[in-house]
């Protein structure tokens, strides 16, 4: 049994460090290079980079910052953004990534799900799942490039699952960046509903918010803002405290 963890997870655009709320207005926060030497000296045990570009089907990987990024990090890495084939698959992991981060890409191939964890083993592929409430507070998966897609988040997490994916990555949207604490309601339905390890991420502001998440069930916590602010509505400090593993 995996013991439980805090991962943060660093936004790219433009290859620069980023941090938005709600997915808007991505504030610069620095370097992602040197941002990554400074979790090396923390002695992080996980890393996930999302790059977020700028929605265009058409944008390419920047492969040189993943190169930069996987030469400086001593933790196992884990990349996302736009993959939406084994063959970028493949050139991340030579670059010496241990797991890929899938989104859109298996929303419109679902297929590619299998044929990722044919290929580099389930366990090398997440599969990330970004979950908005409409007025009424139903939950319902959210594309990144078009908004709102009309899809059960738990629905489709039990489809991934069938198709392969050994990690589930769940982001709710409403409360990205806001400090307010992580969607306890949503993920205690995923944990229920999948079998494969469960990544919170959108909302963590307090280690009681981490906590809470591990006593539903959650594998993990991806942590943003708690990482890169030295608190809300502060300026920008990159750490990473101990103790957040001890929750």
């Amino acid at each position: 049994m995996l013991r439980k963890r805090v991962i943060p997870a660093l936004l790219v655009k433009d290859g620069s460090l980023v941090k938005t709320k709600h997915f808007k207005k991505p504030l610069y926060v620095g370097d992602p290079c040197n941002t990554a030497r400074i979790f090396n000296e923390f002695e992080v045990d996980e890393l996930i980079v999302l790059d977020i570009g700028t929605g265009n089907a058409q944008e390419q990987i920047n492969f040189r910052l993943l190169d930069e990024l996987a030469s400086e990090c001593f933790m196992p890495l884990g990349y996302g953004g736009r993959i939406t084939s084994v063959a970028q698959a493949a050139r991340i992991f030579d670059l010496g990534y241990e797991k890929i981060v899938v989104n859109t890409g298996a929303l419109d191939n679902p297929e590619l799900i299998s044929e990722l964890a044919r290929k580099f083993g389930s366990q090398a592929v997440v599969v990330s799942i970004d979950v908005t409430r409409d007025v009424f507070g139903h939950p319902h998966v959210r594309r990144r490039d078009c908004g709102k897609y009309h899809l059960s988040p738990i629905q489709w997490a039990s489809k991934v699952c069938e198709l392969g994916a050994g990690e589930i990555l769940i982001t709710s949207v409403e409360r990205e960046g806001s400090w307010q604490g992580l969607d306890l309601v949503l993920l205690k339905a995923l944990v229920d509903q999948v079998g494969v390890p469960v990544i919170a991420h959108g909302g963590a502001g307090e280690y009681s918010h981490i906590r809470d998440a591990f006593d539903i069930g959650v594998d993990a916590v991806a942590v943003g803002s708690m990482v890169v602010f030295h608190k809300k509505d502060s300026g920008v400090l990159v750490h990473y405290e101990g103790n957040m593993l001890h929750v």
